[in-house]
């Protein structure tokens, strides 16, 4: 299977996908297993299910988004062997719900020859955890809490643990996380197709803003560019007038939005699974007063002195130290605060996280930073009194020298925004 970019360069998935596992491969212990599922629907209500998405730690190794497959791995003398398991092909339902992943579709996306199916994957594993020499098990259990739902790992991982006590379970987790961490080139460049659709999707919403709009409406042209370019948003679209733009997730976008307001758009772009994530704040009435120009450079400086210091060897909580200081200096030399603990009040959230197949990434973010890292900067203002929310994120990709600002050619000066609204 191969994919061409808008760029016009070609690129081999399947060697990807397995020179990846390749590199999964190499982690594991000898007389191990590993094990990944794609994940299954969920019911919204009655008969109807919330849309599917593929696990994205599975997606990553094998390039396949459907429902109920399952990725397993025997290791063995140093040697491997990969098995895919499929639903069983059915006629009856394929006419409602669509055609079933055949096995040559299966082979031609993953390069994985070996397929099975998945109704008999219980049986196989079974078998195969009852050979003495199996000693490690592999499982992407990740685990954001207790009262969190069990994944299906976490239920086989369970099962594992009543029966087979004697089988050393390792989590995949963070493994796969830190290959995530660091983007390969086609990665990259998935990533640079959002930003661009990002870009002119938001372009055409700002031309169509006007006072006496609801937010939604807006959200509506911005999701029209999106539809146009077959992609969706990568989260839950952010159009935050006035008051609004100082809840940080606000996504009610129900409000009228009102002349002399600012308005925060926070979006992104889902592309091929890969996705963007952008913000940018603008003056509705297209010219900001003189006390949303102080805020807004605090706001615009402090993004470029994070950029400026992101490169190989720093950490994002450094990143956020950096973003700290220059907000409390510059609110202090507006005489809004006083001393740093403060700074709570204006400025409540961290100003970087990882980018990728997720809008926030996987990865470790107390590491140094290292080329191929992509990442968010985002500082914002708050404050609450005045009902302002003031927010500026651009989408940065941490290189051997330093880092290149994959969403520069969005405008973010405030003359740019102004001459853009002009248009």
């Amino acid at each position: 299977m191969k994919c061409t970019s808008d760029k016009g360069k070609e690129w081999d998935m399947k060697d990807m996908f397995c020179k990846r596992r390749q590199i999964l491969h190499e982690q594991l212990e000898d007389n191990s297993i590993a094990i990944l599922f794609s994940g299954s629907t969920v019911q919204k209500s009655a008969d109807a299910d919330y849309k599917f998405y593929t696990n994205n730690h599975f997606f990553y190794l094998t390039g396949i988004e459907r429902e109920n497959v399952v990725y397993l791995c025997e290791k063995k003398s140093n040697m491997t062997k990969e098995t895919v398991f499929i639903k069983k092909q059915n006629i009856d339902l394929e006419k409602w719900v669509g055609r079933y992943l055949t096995k040559d579709e299966c082979r031609s996306i993953s390069g994985i020859s070996e397929i099975s199916h998945y109704e008999d994957f219980d049986d196989y594993l079974l078998k195969l955890l009852n050979n003495s020499h199996i000693k490690h098990a592999y499982l992407d259990l990740e685990n954001r809490g207790f009262d969190d739902y069990s994944t299906i790992p976490q239920k086989y991982s369970s099962r594992l643990t009543d029966r087979y006590a004697h089988i050393r379970q390792v989590n995949l987790h963070p493994i796969i996380s830190e290959m995530r961490r660091i983007k390969d080139a086609f990665e990259i460049e998935k990533i640079k197709e959002s930003i661009k659709i990002t870009r002119e999707a938001l372009s055409y919403m700002i031309q169509k803003i006007t006072a006496g709009m609801a937010e939604y409406e807006m959200e509506a042209h911005y999701n029209y560019i999106l539809n146009l370019n077959g992609a969706e948003p990568s989260f839950e679209t952010i159009a935050a007038s006035g008051s609004n733009a100082v809840i940080l997730h606000y996504v009610s976008n129900n409000q009228i939005v009102k002349s002399g307001d600012l308005i925060l758009f926070d979006l992104g772009v889902n592309k091929n699974k890969y996705c963007s994530d952008i913000t940018r704040t603008i003056p509705v009435n297209g010219v900001f007063t003189e006390r949303q120009k102080e805020l807004y450079r605090i706001v615009l400086e402090t993004n470029k002195k994070v950029i400026d210091a992101a490169k190989p060897g720093i950490t994002i909580n450094e990143l956020n130290e950096i973003a700290k200081s220059t907000i409390f200096e510059g609110l202090m030399h507006l005489k809004m605060i006083d001393n740093k603990d403060e700074l709570i009040k204006f400025y409540y959230h961290g100003v970087s996280h990882y980018l990728g197949l997720d809008v926030h990434d996987v990865g470790d973010r107390e590491k140094p930073l290292e080329p191929g890292c992509l990442i968010t900067v985002e500082p914002g203002v708050y404050v609450w009194d005045e009902g302002i929310g003031i927010r500026v994120e651009d989408d940065i990709l941490i290189t051997e020298n330093g880092n290149i600002n994959l969403s520069s050619e969005i405008p973010k000066e405030i003359y740019d925004i102004e001459k853009m609204m002009s248009n």
